[in-house]
């Protein structure tokens, strides 16, 4: 009896763990913004590191989006995919 106990424990303690580590997984992908101390506005969540640019870069980059997309769909095949 006390081994079922135990094991029950210690299924218990697995599936918190696991719960854990999925909230740990979703927070990584979710993207989130900072300004940094020189000002620069970091994005966190697209890599390990975030990405830090300066306003005008941003915006420089905000209009040239419709552009980019159009470059990924037409070089698709050579572009590689991480998550």
């Amino acid at each position: 009896m006390a081994i079922l106990q135990d094991q029950a424990a210690e299924l218990e303690a697995l599936r918190a763990e696991n719960a854990r580590l999925k909230e740990k997984m979703q927070a990584r992908q979710t993207i989130t913004f900072k300004v940094s101390d020189k000002g620069a506005l970091s994005v966190y969540g697209l890599q390990r590191w975030p990405v830090t640019l300066y306003k005008q870069q941003w915006l420089k980059l905000a209009k040239v989006m419709p552009q980019l997309q159009e470059f990924i769909s037409a070089n698709d095949g050579a572009l590689a995919e991480k998550e």
